[in-house]
């Protein structure tokens, strides 16, 4: 019988080689965007960096980089005969125990990788379950990391997992004839049919919490957003909470819910949710699926970009390819820009759009920065219709108010001591902008929250 090569898969810090090459398209365009969703130079470097964040997070303790350009993936080898003999000379001479690829692999060409490398190899969707697989604390996202690792590991099968006999008992399980591969793959596939099994009873119970909120009228509101965005720090910031926050990619896996109050009152429910990244594993998206449907049945989601990140416009894409896979494409979203303590330029704000919808706003979680203006924009956007403005007609522009009532947009009026009414005015921006424009007095710069007024008549 062949023998078959294994390799060490111990938790502990490993020494390792990273390979991170730029796959262009089949035309060899330079304008085009490769395979692997490079576009440029600076594409490149942005994907080495996360890449290199990555193997950090992981533990790894990364010995050299190793990079070069091809034009499509060779078939046996991803990187072809000449950079895997490359990659091989450093592997000896840092003594590497493991060689990650920033790339996905097939079966083959990882096991044929492994016996030219003589170390383990490990392409970026085994890195990052990897990274999920350390930073799951409870027992429904360890549930969610394994049944995505036994998805991506079953293909790679080749000895080491006849320990899982142990679940059932190994005594007349195995078939007449059945050889010690097909008993590992018929162990990983029941494993992975009691996860599901696990995970879908999780499922109902978090449709179950999601029903009791809307019979309760509470609308939920899901942070979704690129890893290391800051959205744990901000939903601290909007809760009052503790959760786990740190800047590290993937800090926090499991989903956590928490009660807000808005400005005018209203409550509202918060949730945090696990972080997207470039090329995440579809398996990972469909065993997170539970975790992932309070974005998709959210009311309103809070896409968190880190501000002082040059490459967010690539991340914000990003972020919108993975709603749109979970169908979450059609909640009403608000970009909120974190971390503008990072840029100097950058003040707390909302930006409108030309009806006068909140569409952004920028915050810092960690100075506090702009949080009354993102509540104030979420209460908004979760309130049907449209925001309350006020604005203050003097005597002298009575034509505007008349024309205000004409349009039964007054909700509440109260007159100062030289005859000016403060008018509390429900209506769309643009519309309220140009009357006031037309009057010649100042249209309001944001909405307000009011308390205290007298009911219109």
């Amino acid at each position: 019988m062949a023998s078959t090569t294994t390799f060490d898969r111990s938790p502990q810090k490993q020494k390792a080689i990273l390979v991170h090459l730029d796959i262009h398209s089949m035309g060899g365009s330079s304008g085009s965007q490769s395979a692997t969703g490079h576009a440029g130079a600076s594409d490149y470097d942005s994907d080495q960096r996360e890449f290199e964040d990555l193997a950090r997070s992981a533990g790894a303790d990364v010995c050299a980089i190793i990079g070069g350009s091809r034009q499509r993936p060779d078939a046996g080898l991803f990187v072809g005969s000449g950079k895997a003999i490359e990659v091989a000379a450093a592997v000896v001479a840092d003594e590497a125990d493991l060689a990650i690829f920033n790339h996905d692999l097939s079966p083959s060409q990882e096991r044929n990788l492994e016996k030219i490398l003589k170390c383990r190899v490990l392409d970026r969707a085994g890195l990052i379950l990897d990274i999920f697989a350390s930073r799951a604390r409870s027992h429904e996202g360890k549930l969610q990391v394994e049944l995505a690792q036994l998805h991506h590991l079953r293909t790679r099968l080749v000895r080491g997992w006849t320990h899982l006999e142990r679940q059932k008992g190994g005594i007349g399980m195995r078939g007449p004839g059945e050889s010690q591969l097909e008993t590992d793959r018929r162990l990983v596939s029941e494993r992975i049919d009691t996860l599901k099994r696990r995970l879908e009873e999780v499922r109902g119970r978090r449709a179950q919490n999601r029903a009791g909120r809307r019979r309760s009228e509470i609308p939920t509101v899901s942070l979704v957003g690129y890893t290391n965005a800051g959205k744990s720090s901000l939903f601290n910031a909007l809760t009052g909470d503790d959760s786990f926050a740190s800047n590290q990619l993937f800090a926090t896996l499991d989903t956590t819910v928490r009660r807000i109050d808005l400005p005018e009152g209203e409550p509202a429910v918060l949730a945090d949710t696990v972080g997207f990244i470039r090329d995440l594993p579809h398996d990972l998206i469909a065993a997170f699926r539970a975790t992932l449907e309070e974005s998709r049945e959210a009311a309103l989601l809070l896409h968190v970009i880190d501000a002082g990140d040059g490459e967010r416009m690539a991340r914000i894409e990003q972020v919108n390819r993975v709603l749109a896979e979970i169908e979450a494409d059609g909640v009403p979203l608000l970009q909120v820009f974190n971390k503008i303590d990072l840029r100097t330029e950058e003040t707390p704000r909302i930006e409108r759009d030309d009806a006068g919808v909140a569409v952004r706003v920028y915050v810092s979680a960690r100075d506090r920065l702009g949080l009354d203006l993102l509540k104030t924009a979420i209460g908004e956007r979760l309130r049907p219709g449209v925001p309350d403005f006020e604005i203050v007609v003097p005597a002298r522009a009575a034509r505007l108010r008349a024309q205000l009532f004409e349009l039964r947009a007054v909700r509440g009026e109260t007159v100062d001591d030289e005859g000016a009414a403060h008018l509390r005015i429900s209506l769309p921006y643009e519309r309220l902008r140009g009357l006031c424009v037309a009057a010649g007095i100042a249209p309001p710069a944001e909405p307000r929250v009011f308390e205290e007024w007298e009911t219109a008549t």
